[in-house]
Order: C-alpha cells, then structure tokens, then sequence
C-alpha cells in the first residue's frame, strides 16, 4: 500500500519521499489509519519492520502547532533506541517543523532541562530519565495526547515496569495509547488490560518475517583457540558487515584491539563508553565505514542496524532471549545471513537448551585450518589489489616499477604485492584474551522456569564456511533507582532486578529469530 492512500497529508508525504520511502510496511499501512482515528493500538512486530515510522507519521500530522506544550510521549527501553527514534521523527517532522527532544540517562541533566524549556512536542526517552524529569517537574505531562511504550517485552525484561505505570498514571486518562512489542508475555497484557481503552491488535504475521534467510552454525571450540578460530573464520567467509557478541566489556575491548591488531576494520561498543563514542562507532557501522561491530548484549536490544551479514558469538549466549536478540541483526529484508556460535565443550548443553526452546537447529561447522584462512586471505587480497589497479592512476609510479622489475621479477613483486596487502596469519599477531568463566554446567537440558540469577536454566544446561552467504557485562552506573548518576536504563542489573518481572516468568515462550530483530 502506498502512503498516499493513508489519510497524511502534504507536508508529511514530502518528507516520507525524503526519506526514500516508497510504499507502506505491514504494519504501518494498517497502524497508521487507526492512530489517525484515535484509536488505541497494540502492535506486534519486531524491530526492522517500520513501526517507528507506524506511530511516528500519525503522531506528527496530529501535533497542534501552536500547542508550545508536550502533545506526545515515547518510552523506549535503550538510550540507542530512544536516540533513532528521535532522529527518525526529527527527519518525518522537519517539514512541520515539530520539535522533538530526546532525554536519557548517562547524559547530562542540566543540558536535557534546557532543552525540554525550548518547549518540545515530543519528548522520546528512557524509563529512568523520564521518571527523573517528572519528579524535577521539568517534565509536564498535562497535555499529552499520545502515550507510546516502544518495545515494551524489553523494558519488561529490564525490570522497568513500575517506572512505566508510575509514568502512564501521571499522563491524562483520555489520551491515545499504543503500545508495541515483539513479544506478548502476561505482565505485558495486564498493562495493555489496566491502560488502554479497547485497544485494536495489530500482529505481524510470521509467513511475512526472514527466518528461513537465516543459515545457523555452532563451532565447538577450546576457550584458548576461539580467537584464531574466529579471524581465520573471517578470512574464510569474508563477511561484509559482521557484529561479534562479547559476554563482558573486558572482552569487548580485548576483541576489538586484538582484531584491529590483526588488520580487520572493527570498533567495539559497551556500556562504558561515553555516549558520544558509542554514538559515532554505530554511526561508522552503519555507514560502511567498519566491517566488525564488537559489542555487549546492549546492542542486540532495541537497535535497528540494516545490512548486517554475519552474526558472531563469540560467547555462546546464556539463554534464548539473548539468542534470539543476537542473531536477529541479520537476515533482514529479504537478505541472507548467517550466524555462528563459538561454544566451549562443557557449554554444550546451554546450546542445546537454546535450539530446544527456539525449535531452531544449529549446524555443526569445523574450525577452519591454517591453509583454508590462507587461501582466503589471498583470495580477499586479490580481489583488493584488482580494485587499486582498476580505480587508480598509476603513471607516477611506472618509472620506479621498472627500476624494481631491473632487480626482481614480475613475480617476486607482485608476490611481495600480496603479501604487503593480506592480512597476518591468525598465529603471526599473538593476541591475547582474557578467559572468562564459563557458563555453570547443569544437568541434562530440559525446560523449565527461568532463574537468570544463576545463569541458566533451572533443570537445564543449556557444509560449507560460507553458510550459504558470500558476502556485558552491565554498566554498574546506574540511574536514580540505584543512587547512581552515570549510564542509562539499558545497563540494568538483571540480578537486582529481576524479581520485579511478576507474571512473565515461567511458562514456554514463542522464540522465533526473526521475531525479534
């Protein structure tokens, strides 16, 4: 369906165009016309489908201009989405020119409070930082009209449930609410039963979703040897745009320095890092400018980052939840992808519970050799060297060629050639990874409830190189909850926190790859 068939009107069809949108995603051709008739609205859908622009669109055509109040409020569960949420609606409102604020935590207060003075419209942010702007009443919400709990499983896993129905009670009873998750556990439901008022449920269906696209491997592989294991993986498979999967900041670093070591184009982010930095290495991943995005959990929660090929965890995940989330960032829009798990032997069993409870199956994949990097390096650096001969003028450098062509021959200089472009054997750059501890042995792997406090499981442990495609911990930093001033909501500590989940624990839940990317 197109967007001219959707009731928007002039100015928001010109930035639609600007944007390069052509025709409508499923669930914005038939969110759209609901929230423009003020109605209340769930929708199911994952990440990558559009849904920003599905309550965006409506929500900037209905913002009443000369209102200098905050007409419309978005909760998101991470500062990086709540940060692509706001520029999105920033880039559909220009034409409008709606102003819109965004308000996280890890970021200074003072320059947040400024801001939301200049009398924004739509005010996007996290759970914590919001409640802290309500209770300085830098916040007003007395005139909001649209209410939005963006990825709402999320902040439900992350423990912000009270934030958000403490937020929800503090904004009018006759506003517009909808809400939107991938997933719909009971505690999600019972918000939807207590807040909205007959909401209509949008769901996106599976036969529309990618999982199919998704070539899914396991290598099983000593702790000491995943490292090499990993980059002579790359060598072999080439991805074009691959995210590597750490457990801990530690070994996010240590992954990062240890690949650009070996000449890979990588950045790594965690929840450390200045929100600026994280910013612009996410901003270089999805620009092309890196090939390898190392990163803790938090980028596999709520971030829409297109075009990735490959999927790397480099530590096996320690439940399906986090699976689902990791490999998720590929095979999208109709794309192939590919994802590999590095596990341990005594890990097995966590894999296993995984494929159980996901009713997806991993293929076993054998560790590259020495050779078979080999011939991939040469392979890439070929295909390198045919791009600088083809792309460059170089006259200027023919007078010295044929003095070294006086002293070598053809052959020796295009070998040194090679050489001088391949990357180092994965042996040849010693690097060196601090061992984490793995993930505690249980017994056998079968279901059962959740206990994410001992890592696991209660009751349960857990071809070809191309798959078929040739292309951490937490920030202990913490917000008002936890006395702390430094990182945002997304950096929340599962073991303090998890008791606050209620009714989503127990019970099987729906995983399904593409579901959650």
């Amino acid at each position: 369906m197109k967007f001219t068939d959707l009731g928007l009107e002039p100015d928001i069809l010109k930035a639609i165009r600007r944007q390069g949108y052509e025709e409508a995603t499923p669930i914005q051709a038939e969110t759209i016309p609901m929230v423009l008739d003020g109605l209340d609205v769930i929708g199911q859908a994952q990440t990558g489908t559009g849904k920003t622009a599905a309550f965006g669109l409506p929500i900037i055509q209905k913002i009443d201009k000369k209102n200098p109040n905050v007409q419309a409020l978005i909760i998101s569960p991470t500062r990086e989405l709540a940060v692509q949420t706001q520029e999105e609606l920033y880039n559909l409102g220009q034409d409008k020119k709606v102003k819109v604020q965004v308000v996280y935590g890890g970021a200074d207060i003072g320059r947040q409070i400024r801001s939301l003075k200049e009398h924004p419209q739509i005010v996007v942010g996290t759970p914590g930082r919001m409640q802290d702007h309500i209770n300085r009443k830098t916040l007003r919400l007395d005139h909001i009209q649209t209410l939005v709990l963006d990825e709402a499983d999320e902040m439900l896993d992350m423990g912000f449930v009270e934030d958000i129905e403490k937020i929800i009670k503090a904004v009018p009873e006759d506003r517009q609410t909808l809400l939107f998750s991938a997933t719909m556990p009971a505690a999600i439901k019972k918000i939807a039963d207590r807040f909205m008022h007959d909401p209509k449920t949008v769901q996106i269906k599976a036969k529309e979703l990618t999982a199919d696209l998704l070539d899914q491997y396991f290598v099983q592989v000593k702790e000491y040897e995943k490292f090499d294991t990993m980059t002579r993986l790359f060598d072999v498979q080439e991805p074009e745009m691959a995210i590597v999967f750490g457990r801990t900041k530690r070994r996010v670093d240590e992954l990062s320095k240890g690949l650009r070591a070996r000449g890979y184009n990588a950045e790594g982010i965690h929840g450390d890092l200045s929100q600026q930095k994280r910013m612009s290495v996410l901003r270089s991943f999805k620009a092309g400018r890196l090939d390898i995005l190392v990163a803790t959990d938090v980028a596999a929660r709520g971030l829409d980052i297109s075009g990735v090929t490959h999927v790397y965890n480099y530590d096996v995940p320690q439940d399906p939840d986090s699976y689902v989330h990791r490999v998720g960032r590929t095979a999208r829009a109709g794309h192939k992808g590919t994802s590999v798990t590095f596990v341990t032997p005594n890990e097995m069993s966590y894999l296993r519970t995984i494929e159980k409870l996901t009713r997806l199956k991993m293929n076993p994949l054998k560790a590259p050799t020495v050779k078979e990097a080999f011939n991939g390096q040469i392979s890439s650096a070929v295909e390198e060297a045919h791009k600088l001969i083809d792309s460059n003028d170089l006259t200027k450098y023919e007078a010295q060629a044929e003095e070294l062509m006086n002293d070598y021959t053809p052959l020796q200089l295009v070998s040194a050639f090679l050489k001088s472009i391949s990357k180092d054997d994965a042996s040849s750059v010693p690097v060196k990874i601090t061992p984490e501890r793995p993930l505690p042995n249980r017994g056998g792997h079968g279901g059962g409830g959740r206990n994410r406090r001992g890592g696991g499981y209660r009751g349960g442990n857990r071809s070809s190189y191309r798959g078929g495609n040739n292309h951490g911990s937490r920030n202990g930093g913490g917000d008002h909850r936890r006395g702390g001033s430094g990182s945002s909501d997304n950096h929340y500590d599962r073991n303090k926190r998890y008791a606050k989940k209620g009714a989503s624990k127990g019970g099987r839940r729906n995983y399904t790859v593409h579901e959650h990317a």
